[in-house]
C-alpha cells in the first residue's frame, strides 16, 4: 500500500500512515492464523466471532476517534487537496502541512497551527482556493448618479489592466450590480495568476488604489453614503390638510405653518376669549 500510495504521488507522510494501517491489519491476520495453529480446538470462526464482537465494543467506545481514523484514510486514498494547498472550511483558512489519521493540519496566515478532524473536512463543504491555476477577485464601488457609466467602466477597465498582478487573459471586467442610496454600484473582476492569498491581496491593493486615481483623474465622483430624512410635525395646524401640509421639506420661502397652539392663541384672541392652556408637549 505504501507503494500505490506512491505512485498516487501522496506525500512521504500520507505513503507511511498507510503503510503503518496495511501493516497493523496484517499482524492481526497472522495472530489469528497462528492463534488457530497453535490451538487446534479454536476454530478460525471463533476467532473471528471473537474479534467481531470485540470490534463492536471498540466501535462504540470509540466511534469519534475512529469515525476520524476512516475519514483520514478516505482523504489520503480520494486527495481532495494536496499538501501545500490554501483551504478553508468553517471559517478557518490557512495552508495544509500535513494530513495525519485522526486530523488535518493547517498553518492560518498569522502563523498559527489549527488541528481540523478528519470527519469535519470529509463531510463538511471544503473551499480549496489553490485548486486552480487562475483566481478570480472582485471588489465593488459607487459612483454618482449623475456620472457616466460608460466612461467609468472604460475608466475602470484600463486602470486594471495596467494594475500589478492582474492578468490580460481572461480580461477585467466591470458591471453594474444596483442603484444604491449614494449612486450606482458597480463591481470590478480581474483575474491572477498564481492563486495564493499573497498575491490575492497585492492585486487587491494595487488594483483599488489604480481605479480610485483613475475614476479621480476621469471627474468620476465616489460618493459618500447619503441618506434623507423627513420630518413631520404632528403639531401643526395644516396637519391632515395635504394642500398644506409641509412634510418636512423647506418653506421655499413662504411663511411655515404655524403650531397648533399658535393657531388656537391667535384664534382666542380674536374672538376676545383666554386661550386654551398650552400642553407641556407642544412646542
Amino acid at each position: 500500500m505504501t507503494r500505490a500510495a506512491s505512485l498516487r504521488e501522496a506525500s512521504g507522510g500520507s505513503a507511511a500512515v498507510l503503510g503503518r494501517i496495511a501493516g497493523g491489519i496484517a499482524t492481526i491476520l497472522v495472530f489469528l492464523v497462528a492463534a488457530s495453529i497453535a490451538f487446534p480446538s479454536v476454530s478460525a470462526g471463533d476467532l473471528f466471532n471473537l474479534l467481531g464482537i470485540g470490534g463492536v465494543a471498540i466501535g462504540f467506545a470509540f466511534r469519534d476517534v475512529l469515525q476520524n481514523l476512516l475519514a483520514g484514510i478516505l482523504i489520503l486514498l480520494t486527495r481532495p487537496f494536496r499538501i501545500g494547498d490554501q483551504i478553508q472550511q468553517g471559517g478557518q483558512e490557512g495552508t495544509v502541512e500535513d494530513v495525519w489519521v485522526r486530523a488535518t493540519v493547517l498553518r492560518t496566515y498569522d502563523n498559527c497551527r489549527i488541528l481540523i478532524p478528519n470527519a469535519a473536512l470529509f463531510t463538511s463543504q471544503i473551499e480549496v482556493i489553490t485548486a486552480y491555476d487562475k483566481r478570480r477577485l472582485a471588489f465593488p464601488f459607487t459612483i454618482g448618479n449623475g456620472d457616466d457609466v460608460r466612461l467609468a467602466r472604460r475608466v475602470v477597465v484600463a486602470a486594471l489592466r495596467s494594475a500589478p498582478g492582474v492578468l490580460s487573459e481572461p480580461p477585467p471586467e466591470v458591471l453594474i450590480t444596483g442603484l444604491g442610496d449614494s449612486g450606482v454600484e458597480m463591481q470590478a473582476r480581474f483575474w491572477i495568476d498564481p492563486p495564493r492569498r499573497r498575491q490575492a491581496v497585492d492585486a487587491l491593493d494595487g488594483a483599488i488604489e489604480a481605479v480610485k486615481d483613475a475614476l479621480a483623474e476621469a471627474g468620476v465622483d465616489l460618493p459618500y453614503p447619503t441618506s434623507q430624512m423627513l420630518f413631520h410635525d404632528q403639531t401643526e395646524e395644516t396637519d391632515g390638510d395635504r394642500a398644506r401640509q409641509r412634510e418636512g421639506w423647506p418653506a421655499a420661502g413662504r411663511q411655515p405653518p404655524r403650531s397648533r397652539w399658535q393657531a388656537g392663541r391667535s384664534e382666542a384672541a380674536a374672538r376676545g376669549g383666554e386661550p386654551a392652556p398650552a400642553r407641556e408637549d407642544w412646542t
